[in-house]
């Protein structure tokens, strides 16, 4: 009975992170789990890949149930078939700190846990963001966006964040556990007060101020691949986009154009003189299919001005668009979808075979401001953001389609990694999506303005574009690695010598 209920301990707390992150932004919750699952693993006599299997269960169970949203709405399976493909995913992403804490309790004393959990955690979430195209969605830095630790963001990022949370919470719970109170005070007035510091440092500075607009069409999911829907859909946008003419900039989420670009060229054509006339460009979401290669690509282009130079400069086959690098398993890409497209509709989605674009691609050029795009789960990947980053980059722009995932906390959580990717790499963020939530986030991941989600608007703000670069748009992930290997070669030579 007491394994029984260490177990269910391991699941909840591991649950319990989802109010940590947004909408519910209760931070202090990712400590609080975490010490919990790591006293748990002190305790219980398993080798501690179950003990960090059942707590992974719990944090992806509930932290990415929207994830079950889009397989039951529009997955076209039965419910027990939905719930069934969940359980395995999390599973799955379970495995990851399952194997951080295996390793920690099979080669390390408790008594230097604190040095080298942060070690084996940072390893396996490293590993996570890349295997089977990878999947870094909740790792627990994000939690911290409104907390202290929010000041080093831009010097050790998101990654270097989460190893620290980790040192904290596990120190808390061996050192208390030992009645140590004195490293357990030093370590979070230390932590805890250096990020407070470091939120007062300016890294970057401004450099002038541009007028942007987006625009939200809140399309229904069930509609966008409806033929018959392309020209209302298209109007809709262009209606909207009218009384924003006069601004610098103008931007349609992820795919806002329904139909392909081949076909819609005439169209396209029409926007892109009407855009020019009026000294602004129009960023827009689009699909692209090459019918001799049958090649098809989720892609950004611009129309209207591109160089401050008079004229419509869009053209089919030009250089000046950005086609999505990291495509989403199942809804962009099918792995074996010889097997897999025959068993249910939710392998065999409309537009689920795109073609990669290239990791680090130029930025798009629209009326003169240099653009580092992002389409919708690309923001999740920093190092893939940070290489299409530039020193003369003025924003970084990520749009989306989040209809997927309906009324569930999915798109907020989806907001606050970009508010974390404006903060690591000291540029502001425009986000602009479909049903919501569209908002302008400053290079400091404040959120300065945004829409309602599931309603139909515009919006315009002033965009402050910033120069220089922070520590973790510089160097990376590496010198926390280094750190933390080092920890962990360390504490093995001494266990094995003294």
């Amino acid at each position: 009975m007491n394994s029984f209920f260490s177990l269910v301990l391991l699941l909840f707390s591991g649950a319990s992170l989802t109010l940590a992150y947004a909408p519910f932004n209760v931070w202090p919750i990712t400590y609080l789990g975490l010490i919990i699952a790591v006293r748990q693993l002190q305790r219980r006599p398993d080798n501690g890949f179950k003990s960090g299997w059942v707590f992974g269960l719990g944090w992806f169970g509930a932290g990415i149930s929207w994830v079950h949203v889009s397989i039951a709405d529009f997955g076209g399976l039965p419910l027990y078939a939905s719930v069934g493909l969940m359980a395995v995913l999390c599973s799955y992403l379970a495995l990851f700190p399952a194997l951080a804490f295996y390793l920690t309790k099979k080669l390390f004393k408790p008594a230097w846990w604190p040095l080298t959990l942060p070690a084996w955690w940072f390893a396996s979430e490293w590993l996570r963001s890349w295997l089977l195209s990878g999947f870094p969605w909740l790792s627990v830095g994000y939690s911290q966006l409104d907390s202290p630790l929010a000041g080093w963001f831009p010097v050790i990022g998101e990654t270097g964040v989460s190893a620290l949370i980790v040192f904290v919470a596990t120190g808390c719970a061996v050192w208390l556990s030992r009645r140590q109170l004195k490293p357990v005070g030093v370590s979070v007035a230390l932590i805890f007060g250096a990020g407070w510091a470091l939120q007062q440092i300016q890294w970057v500075t401004v450099l002038k101020t541009v007028d942007v607009a987006m625009v939200q069409g809140n399309i229904e999911q069930s509609m966008r691949w409806q033929p018959e829907q392309d020209q209302p859909i298209m109007d809709k946008y262009r209606s909207l986009t009218r009384p924003l003419l006069d601004n610098d900039l103008i931007i349609w989420p992820e795919a806002a154009i329904p139909k392909l670009e081949f076909l819609s060229r005439a169209w396209l054509r029409e926007l892109d003189n009407e855009a020019a006339t009026q000294n602004t460009a129009i960023v827009t979401g689009i699909v692209n299919y090459n019918f001799e290669t049958e090649q098809i690509w989720n892609s950004l282009i611009v129309l209207g001005q591109q160089d401050n130079k008079p004229g419509g400069d869009y053209r089919y086959s030009e250089a000046n668009r950005y086609a999505k690098h990291h495509l989403l398993p199942i809804g962009e890409f099918v792995p074996f979808e010889d097997i897999l497209r025959p068993l249910a509709p939710l392998f065999d989605l409309p537009m689920s075979s795109f073609s990669r674009g290239d990791f680090s691609q130029t930025n798009l050029q629209a009326n003169g401001i240099q653009l580092a795009p992002a389409i919708c789960f690309e923001i999740a990947f920093p190092r893939q953001v940070a290489a299409n980053i530039h020193n003369d980059t003025d924003i970084l722009l990520t749009v989306s389609n989040d209809a997927w995932f309906g009324h569930s906390h999915g798109p907020a959580q989806h907001l606050q990694i970009a508010q974390t990717r404006a903060l690591e790499m000291g540029r502001p963020v425009i986000r602009a999506t479909n049903n919501g939530i569209t908002a302008f986030i400053d290079a400091k991941g404040a959120i300065t303005s945004r829409l309602p989600q599931f309603e139909q608007g515009t919006i315009t703000d002033k965009v402050q574009i910033t120069r220089g670069t922070t520590p973790y748009r510089s160097v990376g992930d590496f010198p926390m690695a280094m750190i933390l290997l080092f920890a962990l070669i360390s504490v093995w030579w001494y266990q094995r010598h003294k």
